[in-house]
């Protein structure tokens, strides 16, 4: 008995230890960025753990893995969805995930036959590499946060791209579910390859969790092509943040409600527009928009956000929407102003509008930007394009109920 206790305290000594390693890699890591880019310029500033991803490495790596984790208990998860080049459309084809997380009691726990150089990223580890359409699939059980730590549950993530030197983290897999993913812990995820925030369904006793990578995404030093042309609004890939417009026309009129918080579960559009837009080609988009939104009814929720700081009052605002509400008969979309894109108090500013542009069009999904359109105009082939996109990018899960936090 005496020695079995002792192996127990070895055992839980020993994984205590693998999941401080585990962890501490990318810890340091940002602590020598900058040094490491100023000499190297390797890409992703360098990753301590990052290399054990070819220990063990399959040499024909499959779109879809099952972890061991999946054979043990635990809730069972599917981590699905593409992985996009940098302009956030294109599929981009055999990259190669690798990912590694805790079991269903927090710890990189080892295994017997699995490869002794990789063992402190434990035996719940693996990779799949994207096919021709940039799909992959993970089945494995969601990992467990660390005992008597605060740190939110997450799976790590090392990505390496054909024809790069090296390879680069991403942001951990998080959970929005969990309580322990505060908003200052969400205030720290970097967006590295895009947001890292899962947000799972449950279908038939698994949760499954749709997500992007967003290959060279704010990665330092990543090759990234010039981009012409002017920018405004997040990138694809980035959570929309939350905000708080006036709304003077819609289903919310009168109040100061968040479009993300309230209708973040579906499909939304957020289209921004500042002086520059002239009154035709707004109330086309807006025609456009409102009837988009009574065909695809819950599934989609669009905002018209206005942002004209020229002779700006509330009243004048609220009347001149109420008036465009009216005339082009508006129920379903949402008409609401800011003072401006800058503005604090609303905290728009957040989206990173630029005032400079005629129209900036966000549109998201599970509150995640899935596209982004600057000086689109209201013309047949753009609402084709836009109705296209809509249809292409609707959730296979979208009737499925969230998970809620415990």
């Amino acid at each position: 008995m005496k020695k079995t206790i002792a192996l127990l305290v070895v055992f839980f000594s020993f994984t205590s230890i693998l999941l401080w390693s585990s962890c501490s890699g990318q810890v340091k890591e940002n602590n020598k960025t900058e040094a490491n880019t100023q000499t190297k310029k390797i890409i992703g500033g360098g990753c301590d753990g990052c290399e054990l991803m070819y220990e063990g490495m399959p040499k024909n790596i499959s779109s879809v893995d099952t972890s061991d984790g999946w054979f043990e208990p635990g809730e069972k998860l599917l981590v699905t969805g593409i992985v996009l080049n940098l302009d956030g459309k294109t599929p981009a084809k055999d990259v190669v995930i690798y990912y590694w997380q805790t079991d269903n009691n927090g710890y990189y726990s080892p295994s017997k036959d699995m490869n002794k150089n990789a063992i402190r990223h434990g035996h719940i580890r693996g990779w799949v590499k994207s096919d021709a359409q940039g799909r992959y699939s993970i089945y494995t059980i969601r990992p467990m946060p660390y005992p008597n730590d605060n740190i939110p549950a997450h799976i790590h993530i090392s990505i390496k791209e054909p024809g790069l030197a090296n390879e680069y983290y991403t942001d951990d897999l998080v959970f929005d579910d969990d309580k322990k993913l505060t908003s200052e812990e969400r205030k720290k995820l970097p967006n590295r390859g895009g947001s890292g925030i899962l947000r799972p369904v449950k279908i038939n006793g698994m949760q499954v969790a749709e997500h992007n990578f967003i290959v060279g995404l704010n990665i330092p030093d990543y090759p990234s092509p010039k981009i012409s042309g002017i920018r405004s609004g997040l990138q694809v890939g980035e959570d929309n943040p939350s905000f708080i417009p006036y709304h003077a026309w819609g289903p919310d009129k009168g109040t100061r409600t968040c479009p993300v918080c309230k209708y973040g579960r579906y499909q939304g559009i957020l289209y921004f527009v500042g002086e520059k837009e002239s009154r035709e080609d707004i109330e086309n988009w807006l025609s456009f928009l409102e009837q988009q939104s009574i065909e695809r009814d819950r599934y989609l929720k669009a905002y018209f956000v206005y942002g004209n700081e020229n002779d700006f009052s509330k009243t004048k605002r609220q009347a001149e929407l109420e008036k465009i509400g009216q005339k082009l008969n508006i129920h379903k979309m949402a008409l609401t102003y800011v003072p401006s894109f800058n503005d604090q108090e609303t905290e728009v500013f957040l989206n990173k509008v630029n005032p400079a542009a005629s129209n900036t069009i966000v549109i998201y999904r599970n509150s995640n930007i899935i596209a982004n359109y600057v000086n689109l105009k209201p013309t047949i082939e753009n609402f084709n394009e836009l109705t296209s996109f809509l249809d292409k990018t609707k959730s296979a899960y979208a009737d499925y109920a969230a998970n809620k936090p415990d």
